[in-house]
């Protein structure tokens, strides 16, 4: 790899991909109960932008497991974001394992990356129509 390789993918912007297996349900989904439209759509794919970045929900005929989180949201205030999207019918996850505790659908996360300038942050997961796990952050100051 030359100097001209090395940073072809870090100059690149990232668009997540969410597989749904009913599209006009997902697009329910996030219109109903995240408030989000597509800007764009095509045959199987539907195309949103939040603050800069963009993800695609495209039609797949598989399926999420759920199992870890696949797209998340940085807010600035965590209990309005999740209070408001509650209100609109989204269900968070409650979480009780060794170490990690949701309380009111929201975690306390120790540590973050440096460059966030954080001293950790707080953290809240719920799923998508297709069953694609989701969360929202919020860096501690």
């Amino acid at each position: 790899m030359n100097a001209d390789d090395s940073d072809v993918l870090s100059r690149a912007r990232v668009a997540t991909r969410l597989p749904a297996q009913d599209l006009d349900r997902a697009r329910r989904f996030y219109s109903e109960r995240l408030g989000l439209e597509p800007v764009d759509e095509r045959p199987g794919g539907l195309l949103y932008r939040c603050g800069g970045a963009e993800f695609v929900v495209f039609q797949s005929t598989g399926s999420s497991p759920g199992t870890f989180t696949q797209m998340a949201w940085e807010v600035d205030d965590i209990e309005t974001a999740v209070s408001r999207l509650g209100r609109r019918g989204v269900v968070f996850e409650e979480v009780d394992v060794p170490g990690f505790r949701t309380r009111d659908g929201i975690a306390e996360i120790t540590g973050n990356y440096p460059s966030k300038n954080a001293r950790g942050e707080r953290g809240a997961w719920f799923r998508d129509s297709e069953g694609n796990l989701l969360g929202i952050g919020q860096p501690v100051r």
